[in-house]
C-alpha cells in the first residue's frame, strides 16, 4: 500500500511489524501521546524497548541535565542523546547486528488557544549505521488541550514513519507530516536534517519546502544555512526586516538596509539594543515562470550568505501579516526599510479585500508593536521625479490617514541616502551579468560580486 494511503493506525502497525526497528520513546509535557499509538495498535513488543515521561523538573534534570528552558531544542537534543546512547549501550551487542535502533523524543507545552514544542528522532537507517537525526518545531493550534495532545500523537507517528520509510526523499517526508491533520491544527515552522542518512540534504531547501507545502507561513535559516526557530532568535528582541528578491542584492538595496538600520537603532524604544536583521523573500519573489527553481533560490541565498544575514522565507504577500507573525515572538519594535515604490502596496486597498478590518485593520496590525517604516526615495527614470515619504502620492480619501502616520513617525523618510545609487535597477544588473557586460560589478556590493564570479551565479560566465 502506498505510504500516502496509510492512516495513523496503519503507520504505527507497519512500524510495529517491522522487525528491523527497535527503540525508545521519551515524551515530556503532553503525556505519552506518540507511544500510545504503538501500544494501541498491537505488536508494540517488536518496536518499543522503553517509554519514559520525566514530568517532574527535578527528575528531568537528574536524567538529562539541568536547563533553564524545558521546551527547547537544547532539551530535546539532550533527551535524544541520553536515550539513544543508553539504548546502544544496553542492546547493541545483543541485537545490533539485526536491528536499527532509534530514540524518539518530544518536549511540549499544551495551552489553551495554542501550544508549541520540539520533536525529534535519532536513528540508524540500517543496523550498525552511524546515527542520523530529524528535529522539528511544532505549533499546535487547536483551542482545547486534549485536541492538541491528539494532534501531537498523530504528528509523532507521521515523523517516525516518514523517517523510516521516506528518509531518502526528505520532501516526501515533510509532506507526510500533516497526514491525518491540517494546517488549521498544526504548524511545523522548522525542520533540521543531519547525519549520514541525509548526507545530500540542503536544509535551506527543506526550509523552503515547509513554506511551499503549506506546513508553515514562514521559515528561517542562518547565513550558514542552519534552520532556526523564530523564538530562538526573536524572543523579546527588536527586528529589522528587508523584503526583496535579491536577484541579486544591489548596492542600492544594501543602502536601503544600512540607512534603515541606522535610523532604527536610534529609536528611543530600542534603548540601545541591537536588533535582529532578517532578509525576507516571499514565495511571490521566488517564483519565476511556472514555479520556484531550487538552483536559483540557492544562488540568491548564497549571495546573502556573503553578507552574513539571516534569511526568512515567507508566504506573506502583505506587510501586516509579516508584522503580526513577528509579534507572536517579540513585543519589541519592528523596522521595515523599503523603497518608495513599495510603499504603494501598503496603501493599495485591494490588498485588503479578504482581510478582516480592511485597510484600517491591516494598518492596525502593521503598526501594533509599534512598527516603523523607513522610506528610501525612488527615482522615476522616465520623468526624473524623485518620490519620497513627504511627497508620496496616496488616494485623496487616504491623505489624512497618511498624514497622521507621517506626523507620528510611523512612516519616516530615509536620511543620508546616496543619490548616486538611485538609478540602479535589479533587472538591469541581472541582464548585464547574463550578457557579460562587466559594468554590473559597479552596481553590487563587493562581497556579492566576488561570490557571483567565484561560483558562476545568475548566469555569470568568466570572460
Amino acid at each position: 500500500m502506498a505510504n500516502e494511503a496509510l492512516d495513523t493506525n496503519q503507520k504505527a502497525l507497519q512500524i510495529n511489524l517491522d522487525a528491523k526497528r527497535y527503540g525508545v520513546f521519551a515524551e515530556i509535557g503532553a503525556g505519552q501521546e506518540v507511544a500510545r499509538w504503538f501500544f494501541r495498535v498491537g505488536g508494540a513488543a517488536g518496536t518499543v524497548a522503553k517509554t519514559i515521561s520525566a514530568y517532574d523538573m527535578a527528575v528531568s534534570d537528574a536524567i538529562y541535565g539541568p536547563t533553564d528552558r524545558y521546551v527547547s531544542r537544547r532539551r530535546l537534543k539532550a533527551m535524544l542523546a541520553h536515550e539513544y546512547d543508553l539504548l546502544i549501550e544496553r542492546l547493541d551487542d545483543k541485537r545490533g547486528d539485526k536491528m536499527a535502533f532509534f530514540a524518539f523524543a518530544n518536549t511540549v507545552a499544551t495551552r489553551r488557544e495554542s501550544g508549541d514544542g520540539w520533536m525529534g528522532i535519532r536513528f540508524q537507517d540500517e543496523p550498525g549505521a552511524d546515527a542520523s537525526e530529524v528535529l522539528i518545531h511544532v505549533r499546535m493550534l487547536d483551542r482545547e488541550t486534549v485536541r492538541q495532545q491528539e494532534a501531537l500523537g498523530v504528528l509523532g507517528v507521521n515523523l517516525v514513519h516518514g523517517t523510516f520509510y521516506s528518509h531518502r526523499d526528505p520532501e516526501t517526508l515533510i509532506k507526510s507530516l500533516l497526514d491525518g491533520l491540517s494546517w488549521e491544527r498544526v504548524e511545523v515552522d522548522m525542520i533540521h536534517f543531519s547525519g549520514p542518512a541525509f548526507a545530500g540534504v540542503d536544509n535551506r531547501l527543506m526550509a523552503l519546502a515547509l513554506v511551499k507545502q503549506g506546513l508553515t507561513e514562514a521559515a528561517m535559516f542562518t547565513a550558514q544555512g542552519e534552520p532556526i526557530q523564530w523564538a530562538e532568535v526573536l524572543y523579546k528582541k527588536p527586528v529589522l526586516v528587508l523584503r526583496g528578491s535579491f536577484r541579486p542584492m544591489t548596492r542600492a538595496a544594501l543602502d536601503v538596509l544600512r540607512r534603515g538600520l541606522e535610523q532604527f537603532v536610534a529609536e528611543p524604544e530600542l534603548k540601545g539594543e541591537t536588533p535582529v536583521v532578517l532578509m525576507e523573500m516571499t514565495l511571490r519573489h521566488l517564483t519565476t515562470g511556472d514555479g520556484i527553481d531550487a538552483r536559483d533560490f540557492l544562488q540568491r541565498v548564497d549571495t546573502l550568505r556573503a553578507l552574513g544575514w539571516t534569511v526568512l522565507i515567507s508566504n506573506f504577500r502583505r506587510f501586516h501579516r509579516l508584522a503580526a507573525y513577528l509579534s507572536r515572538y517579540t513585543n519589541q519594535p519592528i523596522g521595515l526599510p523599503l523603497g518608495a515604490q513599495v510603499l504603494g502596496e501598503i496603501f493599495d486597498e485591494t490588498f485588503y479585500n479578504d482581510s478582516e478590518g480592511g485597510l484600517l485593520g491591516g494598518l492596525g496590525q502593521l503598526f501594533k508593536n509599534p512598527a516603523r517604516i523607513y522610506v528610501y526615495p525612488h527615482l522615476d527614470l522616465d520623468t526624473g521625479t524623485l518620490i519620497e515619504a513627504h511627497n508620496f502620492p496616496v488616494a485623496p480619501r487616504l491623505k489624512h490617514l497618511y498624514a497622521y502616520l507621517l506626523e507620528n513617525r510611523f512612516i519616516q523618510p530615509m536620511k543620508g541616502y546616496d543619490p548616486e545609487l538611485l538609478p540602479i535597477r535589479r533587472r538591469d544588473v541581472l541582464a548585464r551579468i547574463e550578457s557579460g557586460d562587466s559594468t554590473w560589478e559597479e552596481c553590487v556590493p563587493a562581497e556579492i560580486a566576488q561570490a557571483i564570479k567565484e561560483r558562476g551565479l545568475f548566469g555569470y560566465r568568466k570572460q
